[in-house]
């Protein structure tokens, strides 16, 4: 993850982001597309949107706004990711992390003057018990689960180095920093601020070692797991949306030839809201 930012606590452009003040060689207008979650209140939103400021398709867009949740953002960062579009959130679901305030009115000036947060993503290979390679990336977390009413039997590797013998567990996760705030902050994980360029390594519901509270780990680290008893005692692995049964081992890391641009509205910095998650009560 790339996050620079000013003297005010916000996140200010990167130089690889996209180019701002971009403009439709006729109208003189951004070439927005707008992708709802299809709850009355994202469609009736979009509606108001599209009356406005027109829209074109995802693939001839400058931006694309997302109306809808958390989920909807993460959905439209994965399906849009090939185009290199920036995304701009307006909140039409529930608690909105990853998004601004829906206000229409005064969009694109929203989206002209909005700071970027540059995100790399995880990428999980998975290798299962039939002898299937599986890999998906994740903005998230990767998560590793029991698949039965038996505790997961996990070996914990980190840059070749064996960490964790076993670990017998409800599972773990390996969380980015926009993810720490997530099911990681659930399962009692760190919230990690954003530019730290580290990982959270979390255990869920651990049983043995019984007072392990997982790990802080480099950007750069090589996570991998093996399922100590495949037969005996299934897992799943997930990365954000998909999901991979029956896995025997597990590797995560960071993909630097991936990026995606999230827009956030000046007085609405991510790398504050996740510090603030911190100290909520």
């Amino acid at each position: 993850m790339q996050v620079r930012t000013n003297r005010r606590g916000g996140d200010l452009p990167s130089r690889n982001g996209w180019m701002r003040g971009q403009r439709h060689p006729r109208s003189g207008l951004l070439r927005i597309s707008c992708v709802e979650s299809g709850t009355e209140r994202a469609q009736a939103a979009r509606e108001v949107v599209a009356s406005r400021y027109g829209l074109v398709p995802p693939e001839e867009s400058d931006v694309i706004v997302a109306l809808g949740g958390d989920g909807l953002v993460l959905r439209v960062i994965h399906q849009y990711l090939h185009l290199g579009r920036p995304i701009f959130g307006m909140n039409c679901g529930t608690v909105g992390f990853l998004l601004n305030a829906y206000q229409p009115d005064t969009l694109l000036e929203r989206i002209r003057a909005a700071n970027e947060v540059i995100l790399h993503p995880l990428e999980m290979k998975a290798k299962t018990i039939d002898g299937r390679d599986e890999s998906s990336l994740a903005f998230n977390e990767v998560s590793i689960f029991r698949h039965s009413r038996q505790t997961a039997s996990v070996r914990i590797s980190v840059d070749g180095i064996i960490r964790m013998p076993a670990l017998a567990a409800d599972g773990v996760i390996v969380a980015t920093p926009t993810g720490s705030t997530a099911y990681n902050l659930s399962a009692h994980g760190p919230v990690i601020p954003l530019g730290a360029d580290l990982l959270a390594l979390t255990p869920v519901s651990p049983f043995r070692p019984r007072h392990w509270r997982g790990a802080l780990l480099q950007r750069t680290s090589v996570v991998e797991f093996e399922n100590l008893d495949p037969h005996k005692r299934p897992l799943i692995a997930s990365a954000d949306f998909k999901e991979v049964h029956d896995v025997v081992s597990v590797r995560v890391e960071e993909d630097r030839s991936r990026i995606v641009t999230l827009l956030f509205d000046c007085d609405n910095s991510l790398a504050e809201r996740i510090t603030a998650e911190q100290f909520a009560c």
